[in-house]
């Protein structure tokens, strides 16, 4: 979580993102974190999912290459997977994915959480029970968005990349 917060900070520094994108940035980190190191065993109210891990980090950025050199580098990241255009770094159980962006400052696009007891049409109900709408990715993940508009992905746990 250190390396995430010092990468933000200095792009922050060098002008690649605005003192908005950097408070955006780092409250979804911190959210990230709180929910991978407390998850609950059960839902608040007993429905829903049970979260027991962040899947992946989707981290879009100028120069993925770089960024990738960084973290493997740094913090001993493995690369299980580069494309040219992207690449997936491993740290623990989490992955956190490097993208050449579309963009003009760098920014975490979304966040993966993998779920227990994956059933693809239970899960596909019960987003579509909220009124979420779900859009399928893989064939264990679903995107929709949270009340904020940002794009959250749901996971089974073999989604990993």
């Amino acid at each position: 979580m250190e390396h995430l917060i010092a990468g933000l900070l200095q792009s922050f520094e060098q002008g690649k993102m605005t003192r908005r994108q950097l408070i955006q940035s780092l409250a979804l980190a911190a959210t990230a974190a709180s929910a991978a190191s407390a998850a609950p065993t059960v839902a608040a109210d007993g429905k829903g999912f049970k979260a027991i891990s962040v899947n992946h980090i989707s981290y879009q950025v100028a120069d993925y290459a770089k960024i990738r050199d960084f973290y493997a580098d740094l913090l001993g990241m493995k690369v299980l997977h580069d494309d040219g255009k992207q690449c997936s770094l491993s740290f623990g159980d989490t992955l956190i994915i490097p993208r050449t962006r579309p963009a003009s400052s760098p920014r975490i696009d979304h966040i993966a959480y993998t779920i227990d007891n994956w059933n693809k049409d239970a899960v596909e109900s019960e987003l579509k029970r909220r009124g979420l709408q779900p859009r399928p990715d893989t064939k264990n993940s679903f995107h929709v968005k949270d009340p904020e508009g940002f794009d959250l992905q749901i996971s089974g746990k073999e989604m990993k990349v």
